[in-house]
């Protein structure tokens, strides 16, 4: 049977909020949070902290997580789990989970694994979900997708697609979750291939894989909880937290790099 791995890249150095993977949120380091939501997820076999900073390996292996210590020159979350896939090849599949979501939904990296075991022709997953009122996909911090009839990516953008000519308004606009599932193989096939036109147009990592011809499959879910990029956003998080708010519709920017 194949084995799936759930890799959670965490770095120091944020540009906005040094440090944020050992904020203390609700009383824990917001990368434990993570962490704690990813053991609840069945369909993983295995879950691994990828970071270059031994403050952050010290933190995750004090509560008892497995640390993969990788190169400081990495400059995205999906090379920095690529180094770790290269030597984990146990693992047919990989799970690249946010390290900055703490209310990462254990049930939606399971669906993702799930949909990869059943379908031995694809290569890549992602999720999505419709926006609660269409003025929020207005906003470029919101990556929108848009889908073919089986729920594949044809693609992805900070500007609102699709245009809607006639009845601006009337349209279901979907909004990008930044979590993925890959084979192995693909993984390490995307970290060696170039950055590509619209890529780089948009600043959108996922787009490589369409230009390069990978099916993106989309798993529709019913809303998305924020990430942390700012102190503000931490302090919105354990509000959130403690009052037991439901999931949001995607004000927040997603992760993309």
């Amino acid at each position: 049977m194949s084995k799936t791995v759930g890799i959670i890249p965490a770095r120091w150095g944020s540009t906005r909020f040094p440090g944020k993977a050992l904020h203390p949120i609700a009383g824990k380091p917001l990368l434990q949070h993570v962490w704690e939501r990813c053991r609840r997820a069945r369909k993983l076999d295995h879950i691994i902290v990828a970071t270059d900073d031994f403050r952050i390996a010290e933190a995750a292996f004090s509560w008892g997580a497995e640390v993969a210590v990788t190169s400081a020159q990495h400059s995205s979350g999906t090379d920095r789990i690529a180094e770790v896939a290269a030597k984990a090849k146990q693992f047919a599949h990989v799970v690249n989970i946010q390290g900055d979501e703490p209310m990462i939904d254990p049930k939606l990296i399971d669906r993702l694994v799930l949909a990869l075991k059943q379908d031995r022709k694809l290569e890549m997953i992602t999720a999505a979900h419709p926006f609660a009122e269409p003025e929020e996909a207005a906003s470029p911090h919101q990556v929108k997708v848009v889908l073919n009839r089986q729920n594949e990516a044809l693609y992805f953008s900070r500007s609102v697609i699709p245009f809607v000519r006639d009845r601006p308004g009337s349209h279901q606009y979907f909004r990008h979750q930044g979590i993925y599932g890959y084979t192995r193989g693909l993984l390490l096939r995307f970290v060696r291939w170039k950055s590509t036109p619209l890529e780089c147009a948009e600043s959108l990592e996922q787009l490589r894989a369409l230009e390069n011809g990978v099916r993106i499959k989309v798993v529709m879910t019913g809303g998305g909880w924020p990430g942390v990029d700012t102190p503000e956003d931490a302090r919105m998080m354990e509000r959130l937290m403690s009052s037991g708010e439901k999931r949001s519709s995607g004000r927040k920017r997603p992760k993309q790099r």
